[in-house]
């Protein structure tokens, strides 16, 4: 029996979890007896291009940097950003140059994970939307992928031990394999037996697309659990499900021809905006995964803009300490730290972390960072016009 392949929390904080040139870039400053005072960025962007994703993983990134030298502003969790800095660290140079690689991961893949999850809430504002990416990625993964759903809108998860980890009740209620267990054609024991061994908190919504037709299942399980039915959930394989909308519509008129318009239908499957879109309007709440658990991280970069005061950078990149900001249009504005940002405009950067300490924990408070994303969507009007492919 081995482990498994886990890097754990304690390598993370105590700077293994690096890329090993850092480890030589300390031994030869060290040596050099040179540790200057910097002034370094993450940035994915330099300049705004109206391509806004959404900022996530600080909470992590604190974590990873506070009782250490270092000052410490950001953008808070849950804001939309669009070129410039989302962070800027200040301090010695080797109280945090071997971190860089773990400061990136967290910051890069709970970003781009959140901004998969924002483009999904937008798509379909007013359904309930819940996150059940969790079997798509590393275990060690889980409760990331969960958060940075949360800090992009959704309603809930799937995953139990994220659950623990966030002080959050996963959700869900039921795989194909229950009915499998019983068999084909035993479908309608299935469901009882669910509705008498599952605490009476958890809805009773049952899978209705295992063996047969979405309608003849949803049929059955109306017929079966009667008034204690919830709602049904339809997550019918790609290769089989022909025309979705359709096959939803059947079923809502089914329902509703029977006097069951009360119950909810739920899909799941392969599903992203678009989808969310296309069928918002026809079912109550939707289950999506790969779509954010498999987003592309954001490219942040971790660059010294500023040695001992003086600008510096490296060929291709902008020197000097910057600020970022939201102008009253709802666009994204850079300017330089010590200079005035464009009139009216919001500054974006707030202190998180001076001399080692937190001084602003609500800058990543996770149902204060949902709301910031949903309030910096209507703002920019993120979503409009912005493909989600």
């Amino acid at each position: 029996m081995t482990e498994f392949d886990i890097v754990d929390a304690a390598a993370i904080r105590e700077g293994r979890a690096t890329d090993a040139y850092f480890e030589r870039t300390e031994t030869a400053l060290e040596h050099a007896g040179r540790n200057p005072r910097v002034v370094a960025e993450v940035t994915a962007d330099q300049f705004p291009d109206g391509d806004f994703e959404l900022f996530a993983g600080l909470k992590d990134a604190v974590a990873l940097l506070e009782d250490r030298a270092v000052d410490v502003d950001a953008i808070p969790e849950g804001r939309l950003f669009d070129g410039g800095p989302v962070m800027r660290i200040v301090g010695p140079y080797l109280a945090f140059a071997r971190l860089e690689t773990s400061l990136l991961g967290f910051l890069s893949h709970a970003s781009g994970m959140a901004t998969a999850a924002l483009d999904c809430r937008v798509a379909a504002p007013d359904s309930q939307v819940l996150s059940f990416g969790a079997r798509h990625v590393h275990p060690s993964m889980t409760a990331a992928v969960e958060r940075s759903a949360l800090v992009g809108g959704f309603d809930g998860f799937s995953h139990v031990a994220a659950g623990d980890l966030l002080g959050r009740e996963a959700s869900g209620t039921m795989p194909h394999a229950l009915s499998i267990c019983f068999g084909r054609g035993e479908q309608e024991a299935a469901w009882r037996a669910f509705d008498e061994a599952v605490d009476e908190s958890v809805p009773r919504i049952a899978l209705c697309d295992t063996y047969s037709d979405e309608v003849d299942e949803v049929l059955r399980a109306v017929e079966t659990l009667g008034d204690r039915l919830d709602g049904v959930r339809l997550d019918t394989t790609g290769s089989r499900r022909g025309d979705f909308r359709h096959i939803i519509r059947e079923v809502q008129w089914e329902l509703d021809a029977r006097g069951h318009e009360d119950v909810d239908v739920y899909v799941s499957g392969g599903l992203g905006p678009d989808d969310l879109r296309a069928l918002r309007d026809v079912v109550d709440g939707f289950g999506v995964g790969g779509y954010v658990s498999n987003a592309d991280p954001v490219d942040f970069a971790l660059d010294i803009v500023e040695v001992d005061g003086e600008p510096a950078a490296k060929r291709g990149k902008l020197s000097g300490a910057k600020d970022v900001y939201r102008t009253a249009d709802g666009a994204h504005a850079v300017g330089l730290a010590d200079r005035s940002g464009p009139e009216g405009a919001e500054s974006l950067m707030e202190p998180v972390i001076r001399d080692g300490e937190v001084v602003d924990d609500g800058a990543f408070d996770l149902d204060v960072a949902a709301e910031r994303a949903l309030a910096d969507a209507e703002a920019t009007g993120y979503g409009t016009d912005r493909s989600t492919e």
